[in-house]
């Protein structure tokens, strides 16, 4: 049962209160005055905190305002319960960092109802979702819950892309944002000279695709199935809403979004300071799970001479001189990693034995 912290001066009040919340089913603990009340946090780790603002010693206000410096308390959901209504006091309580404000007298729906809010949405904004498909399922149930929109991502469709069909192309209209819920594809930038760089590959549980939604532009790379894939997509609306609708809805969503972002930066970091050697060790680390039942990885030289950002003779010079060292097995045209964690050695600038 969730723990509710009661800080409330009036006894009567605070009788009333304690009873409607047990007969609710949770677990209630009461301080009369702020200074118990911030006590009883530290002690008894409530799942949220109702605190009344006009009490003598510390108000709610100072309640809130050391709760909310502690970081071990700081995200406790809070709602303040008073009889003050001027419209200068519920902003100065939000501003505060409060979750909601209830005034007195209050109806009993109202007080249960912010509460199942504020959990459902604390909830939310400390789970971790899987980078799967059902993972995904389950963040946008979660969604409707909080934002109260059934109807959302109602749209979201898997379809089946075939190895080597495009995805969408550069100077396309973004009205997607697609998630790989099986298989691999690249996303790549051409040049007028004809070259391709590969700047991502996104195998299963990843996002990709949305950043021209974010900038407002059209896409400026194109995309490709490296492999018979599986796809998830949500169109832009949907998209536009789990990022803007709540707070914490937002904060579910972009952890599922961002790994992709960062690991985007470094590779073009490395592309301006690292060696073919050591980014030919790491686009094969970050292919690894394109492998197959036998550990193979079935990757063409010239698309791994395009996430390595060079010729594809000098990636099968550098493949040559790690099959010499042992660190990988070539047969059939296809790669296998022997000893991943040299190759982690030489893309930080050691020398594999």
């Amino acid at each position: 049962m969730k723990k509710i912290l009661l800080i409330e001066d009036n006894p009567e009040v605070r009788e009333n209160t304690t009873e409607i919340l047990e007969l609710a089913g949770y677990t209630v603990t009461t301080a009369p005055n702020g200074k118990v009340g911030v006590e009883l946090v530290q002690k008894e780790r409530p799942d949220l905190i109702i605190c009344d603002i006009m009490m003598p010693d510390l108000d709610g206000y100072g309640v809130l305002h050391i709760l909310s410096k502690k970081p071990d308390t700081a995200t406790i959901p809070f709602i303040f319960l008073t009889a003050k209504t001027e419209k200068t006091d519920i902003r100065k309580g939000m501003n505060l960092g409060a979750d909601d404000y209830l005034t007195k007298p209050f109806d009993d729906t109202d007080l249960l109802n912010a509460i199942e809010a504020r959990l459902q949405k604390a909830e939310m904004q400390q789970k971790l979702y899987e980078p799967t498909s059902e993972g995904l399922d389950e963040f946008i149930k979660d969604a409707k819950k909080i934002l109260d929109m059934k109807d959302l991502c109602k749209d979201k469709k898997v379809k089946s892309v075939k190895k080597k069909s495009e995805i969408f192309a550069e100077g396309d209209a973004p009205l997607n944002v697609l998630f790989v819920k099986s298989g691999s594809v690249k996303v790549f930038q051409s040049h007028p000279d004809g070259k391709e760089l590969i700047t991502n590959i996104y195998n299963e549980g990843d996002f990709f695709g949305f950043e021209p939604i974010f900038e407002g532009n059209l896409y400026q790379q194109s995309a490709v199935a490296m492999v018979d894939s599986e796809l998830i997509s949500i169109p832009k609306h949907d998209f536009v809403t789990l990022l803007q609708g709540h707070p914490d809805v937002s904060h579910g969503f972009i952890s599922l979004l961002c790994k992709k972002v960062a690991e985007r930066e470094k590779q073009l970091l490395n592309l301006a300071y690292n060696s073919v050697r050591q980014r030919t060790a790491e686009a094969l680390l970050k292919v690894q799970q394109m492998k197959d039942l036998k550990e193979n990885i079935p990757i063409s030289r010239d698309d791994l001479a395009k996430i390595v950002g060079t010729a594809s003779e000098s990636v099968i010079r550098v493949l040559s001189d790690f099959k010499d060292e042992k660190l990988i097995e070539i047969e059939g045209g296809k790669i296998k990693i022997m000893q991943p964690a040299k190759l982690e050695k030489v893309v930080r600038w050691s020398v594999a034995r």
